[in-house]
Order: C-alpha cells, then sequence, then structure tokens
C-alpha cells in the first residue's frame, strides 16, 4: 500500500487538490509515496498562515530556537539510515550517497543550532 503524505496548514494535516505520486527514478514500478498538490486557495492560506506565525516566531529566545534546531538534527542523525534509504529510493542514488545527504542535513541543523547558542 502506497502513503499518501498530507500539507500541513496552519497546524492541520490536509489532503490537497490532487495527488502527485513520487516514482522510483531507478524503478518507474516502485511508487514512493503519493503527496498532496495544495490548490492555490491551499497555498495562499498557507502563506497566511506563515505570515501570521512570524510575529510569535521572531520574539522567541535563542535558547528555544537553538533547543528546536538542536532537536532536528539530532532526530535526522538518529534516522539517518532510514532516511538516507529513504532518499535512495526516492532519487535514484546510491545508499552511501543518501545516508551521507542525510547524515550532512542533520551536521547542517547542528551547526545552524549553534549559531544559537
Amino acid at each position: 500500500m502506497t502513503e499518501h503524505f498530507k500539507n500541513l496548514i496552519a497546524g492541520e494535516w490536509v489532503d490537497g487538490a490532487s495527488v502527485t505520486k513520487n516514482i522510483n527514478p531507478s524503478d518507474t514500478n516502485d511508487v514512493v509515496g503519493e503527496y498532496a498538490r495544495a490548490s492555490k486557495a491551499q497555498a495562499e492560506h498557507a502563506i497566511a498562515a506563515a505570515k501570521a506565525a512570524f510575529p510569535a516566531w521572531s520574539r522567541t529566545t535563542p535558547q528555544e530556537r537553538y533547543e528546536i534546531l538542536k532537536k532536528a538534527s539530532d532526530e535526522i542523525l538518529a534516522r539517518k539510515d532510514e532516511l538516507g534509504k529513504l532518499l535512495s529510493r526516492e532519487e535514484g542514488k546510491t545508499l552511501p550517497e543518501g545516508i551521507g545527504e542525510a547524515t550532512r542535513a542533520g551536521q547542517i541543523f547542528a551547526f545552524f543550532a549553534g549559531c544559537w547558542r
């Protein structure tokens, strides 16, 4: 069964107006997942929600920002093998490349977390 992924808009997971299938380029019979494709109205709603959230986010402390980014880094690095396998499947790259890409993403989050420390 193919997993269906929704969009997060204004804190709620919503279906899109349509669905896009992500196909494994090295095995075109393999559907990695189905992803919600937002309508113009949904995209505008997401933009408005982001603008509305900005004032509160801009007042967060450096410690709060550090904790959020560090948590993201820790999660990515803890799941680098799983995420690397998914990246390899999605993008048709080798497993070491996929794991390396996931690792690098975790390291980038850690770097930017350190900017707030």
